[in-house]
């Protein structure tokens, strides 16, 4: 289910086609994407009450069905060329079946395995992290040349509905007499707390400020990323695109190792190593990224911060509120993913047609280590296990 969310997020591969194809402007051709993240954000918390409620089979099972019908409209997209036509298909109905299936995915890997939950959680949502891997050159190289844009779509809404809804069929919560005795550590709360009091807490608050920062950070650094390749580097397109490639290998096949070291030294432990160690890369990236290989290597820091935070907050949510409302308070939590989206948006507008990226990733630094420094806080109060 995570893989299913994850083919529709990975956009990027239709924007110039699009534009060549219907002489739209950059802007026009990444609206719908826009669009589809705040609507896949902001559904993430109703979604995750649904699944909380009726459970994660018939919430998977209706986020696919409207990815079949949000891909089937958009295949229009030959006979509507506008891109609010998308923006209604893709980017409303399909952002809202993307929340619904994603939203069923960790809290059931976290019910059964008690004794392993960030594991647990991190295979659950690997999917997502490594569809842009899989699937974009699948996209980009064979499905839009070969079948053209809105049958490429037609073929995903069957592919994303297809896999949804199998998968659906698989996934259950576990009985009320299910047990596993939970790891020392594994929870800090005797009792349930639901998305309402959850919202008046410290615990909420701070944890939804360090997702905002740290996200932030990761996105602005890998939208600039295959630009600054080439503009500033001056490497081959396809060189340049390496480092997405590698981004998305280590955001993907790095989040069980995320999960192993979540469940053997704590998730705040994890994430501060980590995102003193993205603070640091960003801060330098200016003056030490003068070449291919550094540039790879950066990639790699950022992919594997986005391993570890999108491996660990879903751990936290259950650590610091409990397993029932895992769903609701996830989603609450996951807006600040949604607005930590839109950073790239506001560095582009920032930084106009200026070719000095400096600022970018300087910026990007600082909030990736303030970031490190809420987590910093968060380990001193107390307010989490550290184990």
């Amino acid at each position: 289910m995570g893989l299913v969310g994850g083919i529709s997020y990975a956009w990027g591969v239709f924007v110039y086609p699009m534009m060549k194809a219907f002489g739209w402007s950059r802007a026009e051709a990444v609206l719908p994407y826009t669009v589809f993240m705040i609507v896949f954000t902001l559904t993430m918390f109703p979604a995750g009450r649904m699944q909380d409620v009726k459970g994660p089979r018939k919430t998977a099972m209706l986020g696919s069905l409207l990815f079949v019908v949000a891909y089937s409209l958009a295949s229009l997209v030959g006979r509507f060329q506008s891109p609010w036509w998308l923006v209604i298909t893709y980017g409303l109905i399909g952002g809202l079946g993307c929340g619904l299936v994603y939203a069923s995915t960790t809290p059931p890997a976290r019910k059964w395995f008690p004794d392993r939950p960030a594991l647990a959680i991190s295979i659950a949502v690997m999917g997502f992290g490594i569809a842009a891997m899989l699937f974009a050159p699948l996209k980009a190289r064979h499905l839009i040349p070969t079948l053209g844009i809105p049958t490429t779509f037609l073929a995903l809404g069957f592919i994303t509905g297809g896999l949804g809804f199998l998968a659906s069929l698989l996934v259950k919560n576990p009985p009320e007499s299910f047990h596993v005795p939970a790891r020392k550590g594994s929870s800090n709360t005797e009792d349930d707390i639901g998305p309402r009091k959850a919202i008046r807490t410290p615990t909420f608050w701070m944890l939804w400020l360090t997702f905002a920062l740290v996200a932030s950070g990761g996105f602005i650094v890998i939208g600039l990323v295959p630009v600054y390749g080439e503009q500033v580097l001056n490497l081959s397109p396809s060189r340049a695109a390496l480092a997405i490639s590698i981004f998305s290998f280590f955001n993907g096949f790095g989040r069980p190792l995320s999960g192993l070291l979540n469940d053997r030294y704590g998730p705040l432990m994890v994430m501060d190593v980590t995102y003193l160690l993205q603070a640091a890369t960003l801060l330098a990236f200016p003056f030490l990224v003068t070449s291919d290989i550094p540039l790879y290597l950066a990639s790699a820091i950022i992919g594997w911060s986005f391993a570890v935070t999108l491996a660990s907050f879903p751990t936290l949510t259950a650590l610091a509120f409990g397993v029932r409302n895992m769903g609701a308070n996830y989603g609450l939590l996951f807006t600040a993913f949604g607005l930590a989206s839109l950073s790239p948006t506001l560095a582009s507008w920032i930084m106009g047609g200026s070719i000095d990226y400096s600022p970018a990733f300087i910026g990007a630094g600082i909030l990736s280590g303030a970031g490190a420094l809420v987590v910093i806080a968060m380990k001193r109060a107390g307010i989490l296990h550290k184990r």
